[in-house]
């Protein structure tokens, strides 16, 4: 754990000492490098489940995906980024970079946590870093309704899971997630103890964000820069379905008849976001509300708690956290074109960028599931949990399903396909830094279909 931490640290001293020309190259090459390394944890040699080097941080086959996947995306985040912040002020690009670099090693500490309230103080560390970034590199003035949004949604949700992760030290004595699966169930019947599980995973449900409570997601994406977008969709909507696999193995008793109106909210928050997409005018929006359709199916799916469920959850977490954050890509290139995220003023773009056009059809075709990507590896492994659970869940399942066909086509035709407008024909070409960018997005999502096991979520 510590040969990935402590290089993330150094790079804050890094960003701060080298020269303003070789600051963006040098510290893509140093996260890359970092990223690289966290693959070592790929190399499962534990018998246990668990492979630690102290009491505190550890990983295993749950984190291990999550883990990689943070250290993966900070370099992805610095390439996306340099285009408009290298206009700015020399110390200002130093500070946006060492906040992601300080993201990252907060998400670091937050999926490597063995103690709960450790995950919990991580978990809202991540807030400061992204709040500064969309409030202060955002593209509009409504970016500080955003944070704002952003903000209180977190906290409000966040507040009773403290409260609950106290009672739950008074009564176990331990907040150890070592020794929390090996103590005695609790006995859960009283009103305060249904409270009580909602305290612990109302949090959760806000960040992933389960519908109903997803308000502050379109807005946050929206008003983003493109590493704000990145890191929102690819990692911190997974902490909140990290977080709930963690807390299911507590709450077992309440959990058979309260997790009722969770699973069917956000069942049907996959047919109303899916909907909603398709009624979307700003491209940006439009791939903010599909993130919130796919993470109802990740909720459904850990909320059965069944081994195929979490299994299901974590594969789609991973492939969605690529390939979102690989369209809010694509997204922000055609915005530093054509100054506009209104699908309607820039179609036709295929004929402009045609290998532009090809990623355009890859990420699509990966949102929408198609076989034998990951993302239809995670998404039928949880349709046929929830079917098992009760059958009449194919009904919503198979129609959000339709719908997410329906909205990747319409946004691949709409920007891509069509008429050139004459306003369009003189932009810019495309950079050999976009094109690694979206490489480097899409290639995993493909090698991952050769072993699939790395996000299994079991011990291989």
């Amino acid at each position: 754990m510590l040969k990935v931490l402590i290089p993330t640290i150094m790079l804050f001293p890094t960003i701060w000492l080298s020269s303003p020309k070789w600051l963006w190259p040098l510290t893509t090459a140093y996260s890359l490098l970092i990223a690289l390394t966290s693959m070592l944890w790929l190399c499962w040699v534990s018998e246990t489940g668990w492979s630690t080097s102290n009491l505190y941080l550890a990983t295993d086959p749950l984190s291990t995906p999550l883990l990689v996947l943070t250290c993966w995306l900070l370099p992805l985040m610095i390439l996306a980024s340099q285009n408009h912040i290298n206009p700015e002020p020399i110390n200002r690009q130093r500070l946006y970079i060492t906040l992601l670099v300080s993201l990252q090693a907060f998400l670091i500490m937050a999926f490597g946590a063995t103690e709960i309230i450790m995950f919990y103080v991580m978990f809202e560390a991540t807030l400061i870093p992204t709040l500064i970034i969309i409030t202060r590199w955002g593209n509009q003035t409504e970016r500080l309704n955003a944070g704002t949004y952003f903000l209180f949604y977190t906290l409000a949700g966040s507040l009773p899971l403290l409260v609950a992760l106290l009672l739950l030290q008074h009564s176990t004595g331990t907040l150890s997630m070592f020794i929390l699966q090996y103590s005695q169930p609790l006995t859960l019947h009283s009103w305060g103890h249904m409270f009580w599980w909602a305290g612990c995973l109302i949090a959760f449900l806000v960040k992933m964000p389960l519908y109903g409570v997803h308000l502050w997601l379109p807005k946050a994406h929206v008003e983003a820069p493109v590493a704000g977008s990145m890191v929102l969709a690819a990692v911190l909507l997974k902490l909140g379905g990290y977080g709930m696999m963690r807390m299911m193995v507590m709450l077992d008793p309440l959990s058979k008849e309260l997790a009722y109106p969770f699973i069917i909210l956000a069942l049907w928050g996959i047919i109303m976001t899916g909907s909603i997409c398709l009624r979307q005018t700003d491209l940006k929006s439009l791939i903010a509300y599909s993130s919130v359709s796919h993470m109802g199916l990740v909720a459904g799916g850990i909320l059965i708690q069944t081994p195929w469920g979490f299994t299901g959850a974590t594969i789609l977490m991973i492939a969605h956290g690529l390939v979102s954050s690989a369209l809010f890509c694509l997204a922000n290139t055609a915005y530093e074109r054509t100054h506009s995220r209104t699908m309607i003023l820039a179609r036709g773009l295929q004929m402009i960028f045609p290998l532009t056009a090809a990623w355009w059809f890859i990420a699509n075709l990966a949102n929408l599931a198609l076989p034998p990507l990951p993302n239809l590896m995670g998404e039928l492994t949880i349709i046929s949990t929830l079917f098992n659970w009760s059958p009449w869940t194919i009904l919503l399942t198979g129609i959000g399903t339709l719908i997410t066909a329906g909205y990747s086509l319409y946004l691949f035709l709409m920007s891509q396909r069509g008429p050139t407008p004459p306003h369009i024909t003189g932009l810019p070409p495309f950079h050999t830094r976009e094109h690694l960018l979206l490489t480097l997005h899409l290639v995993p999502v493909i090698l991952l279909i050769a072993k699939p096991e790395l996000m299994w979520g079991w011990c291989f």
